[in-house]
């Protein structure tokens, strides 16, 4: 996770959110990164976890992420989650959780739906102080600024 988080910390340079995410292989190597690049690139599907799958699956030269882990230090939209679904991650790892937004559980769970063909471990709550304090400074800056 703390890999992630200095992912996240990527992100603040272009003003985009800091969400930093990984994705590792079952023999433990990172095998995508992402952090948010929607401002960046003016991609809204640019968020840290597409981001990562992509880089794995080209990485892997598979779309199917069996034996795979996602970190991410906040808990995953709806957008995301469908991926997490679709690439077939079957565990996922998280930091802080979303109550506004979060799919994994907070405010839907869509990985874990058994009407999908795919449902994902969730682990949460990973260095989520950590995780939530770089969300929370970052809306506060720019509330202030």
């Amino acid at each position: 996770m703390r890999t992630a988080i200095d992912e996240a910390r990527l992100a603040v340079s272009s003003g985009d959110v800091p969400i930093g995410a990984l994705v590792i292989d079952a023999d433990g190597r990172i095998v995508g990164r992402g952090h948010n690049r929607r401002e960046e690139t003016g991609d809204p599907t640019a968020h840290a976890e597409v981001l990562a799958l992509r880089e794995a699956a080209a990485r892997l030269g598979t779309w199917r992420l069996e034996g795979c882990t996602l970190v991410v230090t906040l808990e995953p939209c709806a957008m995301c989650a469908g991926a997490i679904v679709l690439a077939r991650v079957p565990r996922l790892v998280l930091g802080a959780w979303d109550p506004k937004a979060g799919a994994t559980g907070s405010v839907h769970d869509l990985v874990r739906d058994r009407r999908l063909n795919h449902r994902v471990e969730v682990v949460g709550g990973v260095l989520e102080e950590e995780c939530g304090a770089l969300i929370r400074e970052f809306f506060a800056e720019h509330r202030e600024g």
